[in-house]
Order: C-alpha cells, then sequence, then structure tokens
C-alpha cells in the first residue's frame, strides 16, 4: 500500500505564488499564462503527496544538516521537506529557476 503524505505550505511558499502570479498578470500582462503557471506549479506540488523523494535532495553547505528537496516546475523550482514521523511535506519556497538559490535558503527560517 502507498504513503500517503500531507502537503503544508509555509508562509513563504504561498507568498511566493502569489509573486510568481502577479508578475506573470500584471509584469508580462498575461493573465491566462499566469493562471495556467499556477495551476501546473500546484498540481505538481500536489503530486508530492505519493513518493515525494522521488526528486533529488539539494547540496548546500549552511543547510547540510537539513535534507531539503528540490522540484522543478517548468522554469520554476519547488523547495520542500519531508517529515516521515508526521507523514507530511512542508513546502518551503518556491522560485524562478534562474534565482540564486543558496542566497535566498539562507535567508528562510526552516
Amino acid at each position: 500500500m502507498k504513503k500517503i503524505y500531507k502537503v503544508i505550505y509555509s508562509q513563504l511558499a504561498l507568498q511566493d505564488l502569489a509573486d510568481i502570479y502577479k508578475y506573470i498578470r500584471f509584469s508580462l500582462k498575461a493573465p491566462i499564462t499566469a493562471e495556467k503557471q499556477l495551476f501546473r506549479i500546484k498540481k505538481m506540488i500536489s503530486s508530492l503527496d505519493i513518493f515525494p523523494a522521488r526528486y533529488p535532495i539539494i547540496k548546500l553547505e549552511h543547510l547540510s544538516s537539513i535534507k531539503i528537496y528540490k522540484a522543478p516546475i517548468d522554469n520554476y523550482m519547488v523547495f520542500y521537506r519531508i517529515d516521515e514521523n508526521l507523514s507530511s511535506v512542508s513546502i518551503i519556497r518556491i522560485f524562478y529557476s534562474g534565482k540564486n538559490i543558496d542566497d535566498i535558503l539562507k535567508h528562510t527560517n526552516n
């Protein structure tokens, strides 16, 4: 039987989603694309309820004691942690893959 995990968004991850939507919707003036992009990101995240460890663990010096996974979706990256004891997946951050990952995660409360 498959283990089902509960997917939980951090406040920062929710803000990241809102920022992605606003950027595409208002800066790029593409409301339909904004809706579709958010749908694809949320769909991928919801799929983490089954076998969330299928994506690689990132290796960052300042986070060496914490397992943070990285999942790509289009031009974005979803960063998350898995808690086996609680059967949960915590979405930490979601951002454009061209950003400095190390710098952003360094300033994220885990």
